[in-house]
């Protein structure tokens, strides 16, 4: 059975920018195939909150090896998007500049319960648990066109 949403998604509109790309490229390192955030089309710092969006495009660079036929987003790549927001959520919080380095500590409770698919636009809820300034918990919850699709908790700590 899913969870509840940490936030129903239809409280949110996928054209708002409340943190640009360009912002979280000056905060996480990730880059080119990598960047598995467009931007937040929502941030609440007091609640340790914030909802991203990535729309899926045909050439995404999984789109030609999984599936051949059917391509889905791997599962991995939505924990990387959790994770990221996650790490947006730690910097601006800690008023960091991007300059620490917070990386993956762990995932847990992880389940994959629907695919995203090219020309999908993936909206992922994050919410901390925990967090203080050398690590954080954070549940996360993604869902396409209001279906959960993915859910976990990702640990993030500074290295």
């Amino acid at each position: 059975m899913a969870s509840q949403p940490i936030v129903d998604p239809a409280t949110f509109t996928p054209e708002t920018v409340a943190v640009t790309r360009e912002q979280i490229l000056a905060l996480n390192p990730q880059r080119d195939e990598f960047e598995q955030v467009d931007r937040l089309i929502a941030i609440d710092l007091e609640e340790g909150l914030a909802v991203g969006i990535k729309a899926q495009r045909p050439d995404e660079f999984w789109t030609r090896g999984h599936i051949p036929g059917r391509p889905i987003m791997p599962g991995v790549l939505m924990i990387e998007m959790a994770a990221q927001i996650s790490s947006v959520i730690y910097h601006l919080k800690f008023e960091t500049g991007g300059k620490k380095f917070f990386g993956f500590g762990g995932v847990n409770a992880v389940k994959f319960r629907g695919t995203v698919e090219p020309g999908d636009s993936l909206i992922m809820v994050v919410r901390a648990k925990t967090l203080r300034s050398r690590m954080a918990i954070f549940d996360a919850q993604g869902f396409v066109e209001g279906k959960l699709v993915f859910e976990g908790e990702v640990t993030g700590l500074v290295i």
